[in-house]
């Protein structure tokens, strides 16, 4: 026990003596926590809108100035002619184009409904889905006043429409801020990469120096050196995802409903995880380059299918059953729902036992894999 205290003792002085490694450890992702919970959004805003109104009446005017009061969009300008329109498009300057026919007006009073010609810029298909809902949004609300108006008089006899008033009931983010269901998956992210990094170069830099030939000719034990290696970067990572809750609390202002000491206790499990892995790669690799090209690698495969910025129900069937061997998914799964639901470790054991199967699997092999020669 003395030996692997001797180890982490020797390890916490090398990392702290490196002035370099501290604000990358420290600063730079509560930085990246900040910076990024505020621009990961896929929320579509300034959606830059023009019209053509060849009618120029009432109604007309009514449904432009609904997208006036919306603060999803910023109406640019008016023209008048298609041509006019679609250049404007073709250089960028315009995202939508709404074009109201002539006699709109008068035909929704004699018909009862009418046209509109819509053209969205769907170079991201994403964003032009989005502005599609919005504008439907907007168009439905449009329709419902004017036909509620149309009824109010039927025969010369005023009759009083009926109306359904629809109350929505939002669970676990009242406010709809897309932060409060970013903030969580980011720290999971930032926790993640920091100790895969970090670990996965540690006994490769010991490689590079040539001091780990000089450890494997000593008395120590393969799990002293393994545990005293990778328990600093253990502790880190709580250290890490401590502070990325206080910002998370304090500046984002995410609820935190459930126990805080489930969120820990996956926590440590996960980074045991994480460590294996980190030292899977450290013991095939020589160079720190190429453990920082493959930990790189796999991070980014592993948050693209994690549920963190996609939605895993809407990937295909295969990457959704590619994704039951994600780490990372089921820690973004945890921290939301402990977080936003206030779920219990009744809702999140079979996530648990996955995680330390996984870890005991993979720390297994990498110690298999590390060779000490005495």
């Amino acid at each position: 026990m003395k030996t692997i205290l001797f180890i982490i003792q020797k390890e916490f002085k090398q990392i702290f003596r490196n002035k370099g490694m501290l604000p990358i450890i420290f600063i730079l992702p509560l930085m990246q926590l900040v910076i990024l919970s505020n621009a990961a959004s896929f929320e579509v805003k300034n959606i830059k809108f023009s019209y053509i109104d060849n009618d120029n009446s009432a109604a007309s005017r009514e449904l432009i100035s609904k997208f006036e009061a919306s603060d999803y969009f910023n109406v640019l300008q008016q023209f008048t002619s298609k041509k006019q329109a679609d250049i404007a498009m073709q250089k960028g300057t315009v995202d939508v184009i709404l074009e109201i026919p002539i006699h709109f007006e008068r035909t929704l009073l004699t018909d009862k409904k009418s046209n509109l010609s819509l053209n969205i810029n769907a170079i991201d298909g994403a964003a032009a889905g989005v502005t599609n809902v919005y504008i439907m949004q907007i168009i439905s609300s449009f329709n419902q006043n004017i036909q509620t108006q149309l009824m109010q008089y039927k025969e010369a006899n005023f009759e009083q429409p009926i109306s359904i008033e629809t109350i929505p009931s939002f669970w676990y983010n009242k406010t709809l801020n897309y932060k409060t269901f970013m903030v969580p998956g980011i720290l999971v992210l930032l926790v993640t990469m920091l100790t895969l990094f970090l670990s996965s170069m540690n006994i490769v830099r010991e490689k590079e120096v040539g001091t780990l030939e000089q450890i494997n000719v000593t008395p120590i034990k393969k799990h002293q050196f393994i545990i005293g290696k990778l328990f600093p970067f253990w502790v880190l990572g709580l250290v890490i995802l401590t502070v990325g809750l206080i910002i998370a609390k304090v500046i984002f202002n995410v609820p935190i409903l459930g126990n805080i000491f489930l969120v820990y206790g996956f926590t440590s499990i996960y980074l045991i995880l994480i460590l294996g892995i980190g030292l899977f790669i450290s013991n095939h690799t020589e160079t720190q380059q190429q453990a920082m090209f493959i930990a790189w690698f796999f991070t980014v495969i592993f948050i693209l299918m994690s549920g963190l910025f996609t939605p895993i129900e809407s990937m295909p069937v295969w990457a959704q059953k590619v994704t039951l061997l994600n780490p990372i998914r089921y820690f973004v799964e945890v921290i939301r729902m402990v977080m936003l639901k206030g779920s219990s470790f009744s809702d999140v054991k079979m996530q648990i036992a996955i995680i330390f199967v996984y870890a005991i699997a993979i720390n297994g092999l990498a110690v298999w894999s590390y060779k000490k020669t005495n």
